[in-house]
């Protein structure tokens, strides 16, 4: 149990970054264009892993993949 108010608010202000990055990582893989199923797969699976898998996304996996072009019909 976490008795000091002071790392309360450090643990849940750091889960909260993660959480935004994560959800920030995740919004990008979803789009993108990498050519294929398989690498959005496995970078959206990278991207999902808790604390470190946003960071490695954003450092390598997000110049991998191709913005998809909105296309109004």
């Amino acid at each position: 149990m976490i008795k000091d108010i002071n790392t309360l608010f450090f643990v849940a202000g750091v889960g909260l970054v993660f959480f935004i990055l994560t959800a920030l990582a995740m919004l990008d893989v979803a789009s993108k264009d990498f050519g294929d199923v398989y690498k959005k797969a496995f970078w959206g699976f990278i991207a999902f892993i808790p604390f470190i898998g946003c960071i490695v996304y954003f450092l390598i996996g997000r110049n991998q993949g191709v913005k998809k072009n909105k296309s109004v019909s």
